[in-house]
């Protein structure tokens, strides 16, 4: 992990950057102002502003990564691009598009760029915060807490991303780069460990509500984590981890809290701290006044002209696939607001139409939501059902929740727009059923369609794996040839040629 793994006084400047980072032109909820006198190592954590200020960084140089699309493969928030290349939700208009074209037809090497640095680097950033924090003891007791809670979350979460597109990997929880330099990859048990404790020590200290940017008052902006947040993404990753209980009870104590979180209708839930908002990325360019909402809306949206070259300024590399398109239901609303397209001659282009918000639109009408409030009744259901049992009715009865609030009851075309699912389906019906509802509900959003193919149980052999099933002909069909290997990214190779524990533990198949 060349980035993090370093000398110790680079260990030192490393500290210092947290604080540095947050200086980005934020707004609102996360606007900060730079310290009146010098910053050290040793002083960031002395006052409530600074200590507020290094955490506070750590959003903020992520909303800014979220707004360069140029860098989406190798960023965290470009996670829904690179796994959007790497399943079956997007086409890629030049497959001479190098790195990209690698992604897409599934061929990646460990030369190429991808997200394993970046998230490293968040790791070594919190890992500071953290023992900076637990140090403190001059810091405001509840300001304290919120911002521990805050890293942990974080950590947590980009670990979450680090085991599920890498598979087993070095598990860095201190800022010791002679520690560091010499870690082997950790199992998949141990990194979910470290993750659901992480998450479980935030939830029980962070606040309930969510917090302005000094941690004094509540707020309207959902854009610092809170105890809902670690909650939701706790459920995510018991669900992942197998325990189908405990993600049940768990994201029902989500969706318990009516205070401050309800499903929307479809044209309302991407607005900026709409209530199916649990945690967002607010905008933070410094040059916002050149537009850039989101860069969901940045990359997704096409132009009269339809997409083109990544050598085109501005570049618009991609369009949707037609599993995509053709995997709406009739009178689903969903089609008709979260998609749109463009025609050139005989060519149809579908895009992601989530986020509305034009690149030169200086008005902020959106943020780039990471959790939200639909996740958790899909997390309920798909945990009652592998419960088995009465539990299958009770799952499909929360699909159907869902499924009312994304009815199209607007048309006339459609006598019966999206009917409730029976509650008679066979649990496989409704394994189907669940993943149906993810691809439609979440495509294009932070990997999940890609995460769901790779986690999930195969239809027809349940001892593969859905990726393994639907994969092989998508690939084909982009140009390349499936190889179940390939369901984990490759480890850098400049990471294991910096550490010799991680030389001979590159990923199968590369």
């Amino acid at each position: 992990m060349n980035n993090y793994l370093l000398s110790f006084k680079k260990r030192t400047f490393y500290i210092i950057a947290l604080l540095c980072l947050s200086f980005l032109g934020c707004k609102k909820s996360l606007q900060i102002d730079p310290p009146v006198n010098s910053v050290n190592a040793q002083n960031i954590f002395l006052t409530d502003k600074t200590a507020e200020q290094a955490i506070t960084g750590l959003y903020a140089t992520l909303s800014a990564e979220n707004t360069i699309p140029t860098n989406f493969v190798s960023s965290v928030p470009g996670v829904f691009f690179a796994a959007g290349l790497s399943s079956d939700e997007l086409i890629l208009f030049n497959k001479n598009d190098a790195t990209r074209a690698r992604y897409y037809t599934n061929s990646l090497t460990e030369l190429d760029y991808n997200s394993w640095n970046s998230l490293y680097n968040y790791i070594l950033r919190t890992n500071a915060a953290i023992e900076g924090l637990q140090m403190s003891s001059i810091l405001t007791p509840s300001i304290k807490a919120q911002l521990l809670g805050e890293a942990k979350f974080f950590r947590a979460f980009c670990y979450f991303y680090l085991v599920n597109l890498y598979g087993e990997v070095p598990l860095a929880l201190q800022t010791d780069p002679e520690i560091n330099r010499l870690l082997y990859k950790s199992s998949k048990a141990l990194v979910y460990a470290q993750i659901i404790s992480d998450l479980k020590e935030a939830e029980a200290i962070l606040s309930s509500q969510f917090m302005n940017e000094s941690l004094t008052n509540s707020s309207t902006e959902r854009v610092r984590p809170n105890r809902w947040a670690a909650k939701a993404l706790l459920s995510r990753a018991y669900l992942y981890n197998s325990e189908f209980a405990s993600a049940e009870a768990k994201a029902s104590e989500v969706i318990g809290n009516t205070e401050l979180f309800s499903l929307m209708p479809v044209n309302q839930v991407f607005l900026k701290n709409s209530r199916e908002t649990i945690w967002a990325l607010q905008p933070v360019r410094a040059d916002l006044v050149n537009g850039y909402n989101t860069g969901e809306s940045a990359l997704f949206i096409l132009p009269a002209t339809g997409p083109n070259t990544a050598d085109s300024q501005p570049s618009y590399p991609v369009y949707l696939s037609n599993s995509v398109v053709n995997s709406f239901e009739p009178g689903d609303a969903r089609a008709s607001n979260w998609l749109s397209s463009v025609s050139q001659g005989t060519n149809v282009y579908n895009f992601a139409y989530k986020y509305k918000a034009p690149r030169t639109q200086t008005t902020v009408t959106e943020y780039s939501i990471v959790l939200r409030l639909s996740e958790q009744y899909l997390i309920r259901a798909e945990a009652k059902i592998r419960q088995g049992g009465t539990k299958v009715v009770e799952g499909i009865s929360d699909l159907n929740i869902l499924r009312f609030m994304r009815r199209n009851i607007a048309t006339t075309a459609v006598p019966n727009p999206l009917p409730d699912l029976s509650p008679s389906q066979s649990q496989l019906q409704a394994f189907q059923a669940i993943e149906h509802e993810r691809q439609t509900e979440f495509f294009t959003e932070w990997g999940h369609r890609w995460l769901d193919l790779k986690r999930t149980p195969g239809f027809t052999n349940p001892s593969s794996t859905r990726a393994d099933e639907v994969m092989p002909s998508v690939t084909q069909s982009k140009g390349g040839n499936w190889n179940a290997n390939w369901k984990l990214y490759p480890i850098p190779q400049s990471e294991r040629r910096y550490n010799p524990n991680l030389t001979g533990a590159q990923n199968l198949g590369y």
